[in-house]
């Protein structure tokens, strides 16, 4: 049986980040829903999409940077 552990380690990382966003998207938008109700909730949401937002742009500039690098090395 052949260990890759870096296979493991990748997606251990991306099921925490992804629970991560589940918590904060769905437990904390549903406790504002819940303590001040649906507007302070769509507030939320909307900050935490804001807030999301650079996060996202640096993602995407990092994603497009490891495929023009792979393209770059191949020739």
């Amino acid at each position: 049986m052949d260990r890759n552990l870096r296979k493991y380690a990748s997606s251990t990382t991306t099921r925490l980040i992804i629970g991560g966003f589940i918590l904060l998207f769905v437990v904390g938008l549903g406790l504002i829903a819940l303590i001040y109700g649906y507007r302070a909730a769509l507030m939320g949401l909307i900050c935490l999409l804001a807030g999301m937002l650079p996060v996202g742009l640096v993602a995407l500039l990092m994603f497009g940077l490891k495929v023009l690098v792979n393209k770059i090395n191949k020739n």
